[in-house]
């Protein structure tokens, strides 16, 4: 059987793929923390039947991986982008120190960083840069020195 944190990580990728059934137990179980007992109890179907559904669920999503392999990849890729966002925040990390004048457009990057949006151009809020919406422009990041 697949261990739970397994079984998660393939429900978020697969889990809109079971059936409507299988995705109710399977979310009365893993998300609500419901034994096997009371979810058989409310849905009023035998432990036996949860149990097999459970089974099939980690069956099936175990299934769609082995074809499709979009958790792997996507973990791959996440692991990826956490390597280069650390390789990014040790280079401004560096230029902050070799150059002391670049320190508004260092945070603006930084801040982009952190808050997934784009240095310099407005989010849907229109705030990340934007000086109409009470933002900053910061410029390239040659800085005035």
């Amino acid at each position: 059987m697949l261990k739970d944190a397994e079984f998660l990580r393939l429900w978020d990728v697969y889990g809109p793929l079971l059936t409507a059934r299988q995705r109710e137990i399977a979310d009365l179980y893993f998300n609500y923390d419901l034994s096997l007992g009371e979810i058989a109890e409310e849905k009023g179907v035998s432990r036996q039947s949860v149990s097999d559904c459970l089974h099939k669920c980690r069956a099936q999503l175990r299934a769609y991986e082995e074809k499709l392999g979009f958790s792997k990849a996507l973990e791959e890729v996440s692991l990826d982008f956490s390597r280069c966002l650390t390789r990014v925040q040790n280079w401004i990390a560096a230029q902050r120190s070799e150059h002391p004048g670049w320190g508004a457009a260092l945070d603006d990057l930084q801040d982009a960083l952190e808050s997934g949006a784009e240095p310099g151009i407005p989010d849907e809020s229109g705030a990340a840069g934007d000086p109409a919406a009470g933002g900053t422009e910061r410029g390239n990041g040659q800085g005035k020195e």
